[in-house]
């Protein structure tokens, strides 16, 4: 992250896109001094920054609680993601064909900093509505993506990853112990696949593939949730997993060009 010390750095821009950032899932509406309070910044600022923000079209303001809500601007900056990033094109015909053979959700994950967001997610008839939103971040460490991911990466790089990443505690099942992410991680590079189980959800099992690039490095990874009411460990290995790489091994030709395209 740019500091203030960068004289490229625009400190005004920056205390605006904390101010975006100031929604999410839990935070779908905020006051000015909810704002306020969340970015940190003083009240004065926060009336400044979210007036040019909503008069730039960025933020809606209810014109009776004087509330703030994201706009229809940042479905239209997700629309310029979508056609930005070629992955998500040559992934999605792909990730359909898989989730209507598998019958169960499907998600495509990409690496985020310490974090995997989903960029696109193909729910099943059980989904519940959080899980069909695209574009959720979570800790990379506790979710079956986000390992397959970082198994990938040179030994030096994911014995960092393991050990400063951050984790949060989802569900009571959730590993908190790092020497056990660890061993899910390197059993990960060892197999070529991840799962996790009541990490996110309870009762979720989570299994994933990395979708390699040129440099035998993976960014991104097909993932799929079942429940552990219907499905075990063996059965997933036996009955998902292999078309789970088939079409993470289909994507990544493609993944991999685009890369060193770009490299």
């Amino acid at each position: 992250m740019k500091t203030k010390q960068d004289t490229l750095y625009v400190g005004s821009l920056a205390k605006g896109l904390r101010l975006l950032r100031a929604f999410d899932e839990g935070h779908t509406d905020l006051s000015l001094g909810e704002l306020a309070q969340r970015t940190g910044l003083d009240k004065s600022a926060t009336q400044r920054l979210a007036n040019t923000l909503h008069v730039e079209g960025m933020l809606d303001k209810d014109p009776v609680t004087r509330r703030f809500r994201p706009s229809h601007a940042w479905l239209q900056m997700a629309y310029a993601y979508y056609w930005s990033n070629p992955l998500i094109g040559q992934a999605m015909p792909k990730l359909i064909n898989l989730s209507q053979e598998l019958g169960e959700t499907v998600n495509l994950a990409e690496i985020s900093g310490d974090h995997i967001i989903y960029v696109s997610r193909l729910p099943c008839k059980r989904t519940y509505f959080a899980a069909t939103i695209i574009g959720r971040r979570l800790p990379a460490l506790s979710t079956s993506g986000g390992r397959a991911i970082i198994a990938t990466f040179p030994e030096d790089e994911r014995r960092h990853a393991i050990e400063t990443w951050p984790i949060t505690p989802f569900t009571p099942s959730t590993t908190l112990d790092r020497a056990k992410i660890a061993t899910s991680i390197d059993d990960a590079a060892r197999d070529g696949f991840a799962v996790s189980t009541g990490q996110m959800i309870l009762n979720e099992i989570g299994v994933a593939s990395p979708i390699i690039g040129h440099d035998g490095r993976a960014f991104a990874a097909v993932q799929c949730s079942v429940s552990a009411h219907t499905w075990t460990r063996e059965r997933i290995v036996a009955d998902i997993l292999p078309k789970l790489q088939d079409t993470a091994n289909a994507i990544s030709p493609a993944f991999r060009a685009h890369r060193a395209g770009g490299a």
